[in-house]
């Protein structure tokens, strides 16, 4: 079974373009170093129920702006934390993420590593 790093936090709209370009950038090289896949995906629908929440609602994002849901997937756990050192150790990383313009609030970004147990 995959691995997968999944990510959800909140960009604000009027930088989601700068956010998709340092996606892309960084995506490269995850994919460069290994990954299987890197997505970057932009909420669109987030009508909630009476049987379930939203990510905005659970996230706490503002009317300004938008909910992001990201993941990239790895052949096993041992595989992604390979892949992952040497993402950190790239120095184009600091071109890509390290920047003090971030296009959105690192401490509002949610992250997990996550152990598949069902895929098709």
């Amino acid at each position: 079974m995959t691995y997968v790093d999944g990510f959800v936090l909140a960009v604000p709209k009027d930088r989601i373009e700068d956010y998709r370009e340092m996606a892309d950038f960084a995506g490269k090289i995850w994919m460069e170093h290994g990954a299987l896949s890197f997505m970057e995906n932009v909420i669109e629908d987030a009508a909630g129920n009476d049987m379930c929440n939203t990510f905005p609602a659970m996230f706490g994002t503002k009317d300004d702006e938008l909910t992001v849901f990201s993941y990239i997937t790895y052949e096993s756990r041992e595989h992604r934390d390979e892949v992952n050192a040497k993402v950190m150790s790239d120095p184009r990383m600091e071109d890509a993420c390290g920047g003090k313009d971030m296009p959105f609030d690192p401490k509002r970004m949610a992250f997990g590593g996550f152990r598949t147990i069902v895929s098709f």
